[in-house]
């Protein structure tokens, strides 16, 4: 029998690869100026702390480290997140759990809670990798419009009455793809809206600390007085996104969920790199890494801003106050999948952002990245795209 004849599991049915994954394929060509993905700057990634970091620890306790671990996580990095998370985040911790990246803490989520057919609501649009997490648990996405400051609470409610679902996904802060932010009031709403109706909020929050403007705003999680809400932390964008060290904050009885589905996907987040993170925060290393790599980000935010700002007439975008993304609106009529065809002829990279939806549409879209390009690369490669949306322009 042919191989051909195998059949797969239903789920991936409606599934596919990530759009961005796929575009990487091209992001390797030489010249290649890419606005895509999502990576860190080089510059930004502390190869040099890092290499002393593990040298230190696994003199001192490498027969540990090298080592099984358990699956709760590597005990002193539980040890310095119960209390770095109130210091810097400024809610308590009922209960923590390591994990290898908030990617996988979304994963166990859906594992512990979703079962087919269960609604989740998801910003619309949002990061289109857990919309492929979501769906390969065969969750039911149904989305919620965002606004300037955020998603839209007063819609928010009227699907939590009407629709009844188990969990609200939400990246509240420089939000991927958008770069918008979640305001102080809404913040407080969505809280009270997930205890009043009983739906978990998962905050995923990994870009919070890449803050360039305006004052840092608290999370749901602090807001949350019945343990509604889980907070999705991440190491990946402010030390390395290549060690795969994130944590998840919640109720003890669902991370101990979530601990059970962990030992069946990993066993437990590797102990070298949880040691690597423990120490970047014992050493008071952080702070001033984040504090650098931050100034270099926003000095390419401004620079693609500015590039912006030169577009013809009828495109616009957002001017987020951190994170790693832009998102930008052209007129109706023009379809960024195909501007994209015609950009990596030209050496430019980006992804189109009906992508980013859950139900597809929005065509005339896309999402811009800043971080993984320099200065003139910036102005290089917004010229090109400048000088291909006048040219869609004009044909309408």
């Amino acid at each position: 029998m042919k191989i051909d004849s195998l059949r797969y599991a239903s789920r991936f049915d409606h599934v596919s690869g990530s759009a961005i994954r796929e575009i990487f394929k091209v992001i390797a060509q030489p010249g290649m100026i890419s606005f895509a993905g999502g990576n860190p700057s080089l510059a930004a990634l502390p190869d040099a702390e890092a290499a002393e970091i593990a040298r230190d620890v696994l003199t001192e306790k490498g027969k540990v480290i090298l080592q099984y671990g358990a699956t709760e996580g590597y005990a002193p990095l539980l040890e310095t997140l119960r209390r770095w998370i109130p210091e810097n985040l400024g809610f308590d911790v009922p209960a923590v759990l390591p994990v290898t990246g908030s990617t996988q803490a979304m994963d166990l989520l859906c594992k512990a809670l979703i079962n087919p057919g269960d609604r989740i609501i998801v910003e619309n649009p949002s990061f289109l990798g857990n919309l492929q997490c979501m769906r390969l648990y065969e969750a039911e996405l149904v989305p919620v419009e965002l606004e300037e400051d955020g998603l839209d609470v007063n819609h928010l409610e009227r699907l939590f009455r009407e629709c009844r679902p188990k969990m609200l996904y939400t990246i509240p802060t420089f939000q991927n793809p958008t770069g918008r932010t979640l305001s102080l009031e809404k913040r407080k709403k969505v809280a009270e809206l997930a205890a009043e109706y009983g739906v978990i909020v998962a905050e995923d929050d990994p870009y919070r600390d890449l803050r360039y403007r305006g004052e840092k705003l608290p999370a749901i999680k602090s807001f949350d007085q019945e343990g509604w809400v889980v907070y999705l932390g991440s190491f990946s964008k402010i030390i390395s996104p290549g060690m795969r060290v994130g944590y998840m904050v919640g109720d003890p009885a669902l991370i101990r969920k979530c601990t059970i589905g962990k030992q069946s996907s990993d066993l437990h987040t590797a102990n070298l790199t949880q040691a690597i993170v423990d120490q970047f925060i014992r050493r008071g290393i952080l702070p001033d890494h984040i504090r650098r790599i931050s100034a270099d980000y926003a000095a390419q935010c401004d620079t693609m801003l500015s590039c912006l700002s030169s577009f013809p007439e009828g495109v616009s975008y957002t001017q987020p106050d951190g994170g790693l993304f832009l998102w930008v609106d052209l007129p109706e009529g023009i379809d960024a999948k195909e501007l994209l065809q015609a950009a990596i002829e030209r050496k430019v990279a980006f992804v189109p952002g009906t992508h980013f939806y859950a139900l597809g549409g929005h065509e005339n879209t896309l999402r811009l990245n800043f971080s993984a390009s320099t200065l003139p690369q910036i102005q290089q490669g917004m010229e090109v795209l400048r000088d291909l949306v006048a040219e869609a322009i004009r044909k309408l």
